[in-house]
């Protein structure tokens, strides 16, 4: 029995781990590194095992920094099954072919720009068709449903609260009469977030794999985030200008349509008009009214009221470029809600180029910005930046709501882990060096747990 830390180790991006167990190896996802280009240049580099000798993988979301890679998992020989919650194999079907949609026309513009150098052409990571492949291999399970995967091996998931279908994973371990029971906690979500359920507690574990983006950080409470965003939004109409929320398809985007509904009449939202103009998101959006079954109580008593997906009463859908172009040309008094929540590709750059030196603008973050993103350097107050090539001042007013973020803070991480009766050893990932060597601290000298940070390629024997 061993576990090998593999990704987000060393970062909070491209999250995979290795476990073996009775001479079968298992993935605990298996993600796109994000961030400066030269970081993502990782995701070419061979996988440290060969793809054809993994027995199974199993998923705790959708988010492309913990599946991104499983396309080019199949395409290098994987044949198995791909274990993700119901709600999540449904959100894949968007996600992976919308990924590798973005690798192909990202590999189309290097290659014209290497041609023009006198290089040779570049590949996509992987292609739609590869992508679909992959989707074929996903075995859609339920929250609390334990299964036997392989010999010796069971899993459970269970409601991590980060998206809809999100898991903290429960797996148990049996080899030569020994057992072992590992808890990989995926992405936990902030408590008491709308739409979604609290984080699942589970209370016996012999290690635990623990996320730590916040391990650092605590996010403002909700009623002083909803009261910043009402704000906002008086201020850029003051201003006469737009008001542009970068924000991750799945997730971020559907919360934030819950809350301008909401405050609608508060917020005086009738003297705007408001753009999702994602069409993954769009898509997401009904995938999120598929699952009542997963809601919240508010947002279950809201779902029995209305019969058909809530919007708002000035909510436009722009799925096509066109529509989406379309949105340029209105200087002022739009809402624009759009991908990608970090800012390094998508249709939000193009509103971006359109709104970012423009005084009466605003940007409101509502996620995590990794190093090196555009959206990092917003956060960290550059005052230029770099989009398509061309450089641009920064001159709308910056706003970083980390009340919204789908990730849970210190305090929350501390509550999920304390939930657990016995002592598990703690391996702290998915972080930034001075979150997870903070959140190790905390960890030990507030609950008294050994837990340490494990380097890439870390074997752990159990």
């Amino acid at each position: 029995m061993q576990i090998e830390f593999y990704g987000a180790t060393s970062g909070v991006t491209g999250s995979c781990h290795i476990i073996h167990n009775a001479g079968k190896t298992i993935l605990l996802d298996c993600g796109l590194i994000q961030g400066r280009r030269e970081e993502m240049e990782k995701n070419r580099r061979p996988f440290p095992f060969s793809p054809d000798e993994i027995d199974a993988v199993v998923l705790s979301h959708g988010h492309i920094d913990h599946s991104g890679r499983i396309p080019l998992l199949v395409k290098q020989g994987y044949t198995g099954p791909i274990y993700a919650q119901n709600a999540t194999a449904d959100l894949l079907d968007i996600l992976l072919q919308d990924s590798a949609y973005l690798q192909e026309k990202d590999a189309a513009y290097m290659s014209k720009r290497r041609k023009r150098n006198g290089k040779s052409m570049i590949e996509p990571l992987y292609t739609v068709k590869d992508a679909q492949e992959a989707l074929g291999n996903v075995v859609g399970l339920r929250y609390r449903e334990q299964k036997e995967i392989l010999n010796g091996v069971q899993i459970r998931f269970q409601d991590a609260g980060h998206i809809l279908g999100s898991c903290s994973v429960e797996i148990w371990l049996n080899e030569g009469g020994k057992q072992r029971k590992i808890v990989f906690s995926g992405d936990l979500g902030q408590y008491d977030t709308p739409i979604l359920n609290d984080p699942a507690v589970i209370t016996e574990a012999d290690h635990v794999i623990m996320e730590s983006t916040y391990g650092d950080h605590l996010h403002r409470d909700r009623q002083s985030t909803i009261e910043e965003i009402g704000q906002i939004i008086s201020d850029a109409g003051h201003k006469k200008g737009n008001l542009l929320i970068p924000a991750f398809s799945i997730g971020r985007s559907q919360e934030i349509l819950y809350y301008l509904g909401k405050y609608y009449e508060e917020w005086g939202l009738d003297r705007w008009m408001v753009f999702l103009d994602s069409p993954m998101a769009i898509r997401a959006s009904k995938v999120y009214w598929d699952y009542p079954h997963l809601y919240d109580e508010e947002a279950t008593k809201l779902r029995k009221k209305i019969k058909e997906m809530p919007h708002l009463r000035n909510l436009r859908f722009t799925s096509s470029p066109e529509e989406s172009m379309a949105i340029n040309r209105i200087k002022s008094g739009a809402i624009i809600i759009s991908a990608s929540g970090m800012m390094t590709g998508g249709r939000i750059l193009h509103h971006l180029k359109q709104n970012i030196s423009h005084n009466g603008s605003h940007i409101m973050i509502v996620g995590y910005q990794a190093n090196g993103t555009l959206g990092r350097k917003l956060v960290d107050g550059h005052s230029s930046v770099r989009i398509f090539g061309d450089e641009y001042r920064v001159k709308a007013s910056i706003h970083t709501v980390g009340g919204l973020s789908a990730h849970a803070d210190a305090d929350d991480l501390m509550r999920w882990v304390g939930s657990f009766s016995n002592r598990p050893q703690v391996h702290v990932v998915h972080g930034e060096d001075a979150s997870k060597q903070a959140f190790r601290h905390k960890l030990e000298s507030e609950l008294g747990l050994s837990a340490h940070v494990p380097v890439p390629g870390e074997i752990l024997d159990l």
